[in-house]
């Protein structure tokens, strides 16, 4: 039994639980922004520079071939396939990462100005000898 409480211990523990909550809402905020640059963001910046649909622009690097048949009906040669740089989907990826990073911040910005600054502690007074000791100053002065 051991074991299995020294797990419960560790999984229960508050910044495990914290981390995991955070996973689960990053992944569905991940999800809410890419939505919104796909969507939406996406679209217009395309219509602004000319009606371009970023999702399909690419560049091919290498065309491709058809498979090529013998009379027999054998493969002599294989197909090949294009390929392609997508760099319209990078471009998305790096506006949908942009917009998440600067969400981030502008949370974090909110949650440390939240916080309350706790004044500093007030000095202690003091201590019984302290005060003996002031005394004795005191009445040595006289």
């Amino acid at each position: 039994m051991g074991f299995i409480k020294e797990f419960k211990d560790f999984a229960m523990r508050g910044n495990l639980v914290d981390f995991a909550i955070g996973v689960v809402v990053g992944g569905a905020f991940g999800k809410v922004t890419t939505s919104f640059v796909d969507g939406i963001v996406m679209p217009v910046v395309g219509k602004l520079v000319g009606g371009a649909d970023f999702s399909e622009l690419k560049y091919k690097i290498q065309d491709g071939s058809k498979e090529v048949l013998d009379a027999a009906g054998n493969v002599t040669t294989k197909a090949v396939p294009e390929v392609y740089i997508k760099y319209g989907e990078f471009i998305t990826v790096c506006l949908n990462f942009l917009i998440i990073a600067f969400v981030m911040f502008l949370v974090i910005k909110v949650m440390n100005n939240l916080k309350k600054e706790e004044p500093a502690p007030a000095p202690a007074g003091p201590t019984k000898d302290q005060e003996l000791l002031g005394e004795i100053r005191d009445l040595l002065k006289k």
